[in-house]
């Protein structure tokens, strides 16, 4: 059975989402973001359908599975779903395109901004998915491409980056200020 409404919280894991320099930089925002859209879902009247996708990383990896920072960090509740993935989209290779239907309204918070959130955001769209990415919520590393010259990109121009191109690509970027009331009454 299939729900229309569904908040995908990607790769909120122990390790990922930890403090610098392990986690993200913006890891504490970030965390405090999804703790609020989460609760938001799971205390509203008829809550969406929350699936919680887990990285399955390589041995040695922070996300290696079975390890304790390969954990999620919010323990699903009863009714929840949880996926593991071994690609950046979270559709390839598993089973959540039989738990979202393609014509669902999907809220996604997460982890990576330029891979596992655009890569999954991007495969929604195509299956003819509505995707709200909650900005803020969702978050990366900083890069420094040392093969162009050791060119240093904040996190938080990444993720900008990631929301630009799902916005063109027709996701709904929202602010967290919008949060109040999103999974009331849809």
């Amino acid at each position: 059975m299939t729900s229309h409404r569904v908040l995908l919280v990607l790769n909120i894991q122990v390790g990922l989402i930890a403090d610098p320099p392990q986690g993200i930089p913006a890891a504490r925002l970030v965390r405090e973001n999804v703790a609020t859209v989460l609760e938001q879902a799971r205390c509203a009247s008829h809550p969406p359908r929350i699936i919680h996708c887990r990285s399955c990383g390589d041995p040695g990896d922070i996300d290696e599975k079975g390890t304790q920072t390969w954990e999620l960090l919010h323990a699903p509740r009863s009714g929840e779903f949880v996926v593991d993935c071994r690609k950046t989209n979270a559709f390839m290779g598993t089973a959540l395109g039989e738990l979202i239907a393609p014509d669902a309204e999907l809220v996604v918070v997460g982890l990576m901004s330029e891979y596992a959130v655009k890569s999954t955001c991007r495969a929604a769209l195509r299956r003819g998915n509505t995707v709200l990415l909650m900005r803020g919520a969702h978050g990366t590393h900083d890069h420094t491409v040392i093969a162009d010259g050791g060119r240093f990109t904040p996190g938080e121009n990444i993720s900008a980056r990631v929301e630009e191109e799902l916005d063109r690509a027709g996701a709904m970027i929202l602010d967290m200020k919008y949060l109040s009331g999103l999974f009331e009454g849809r």
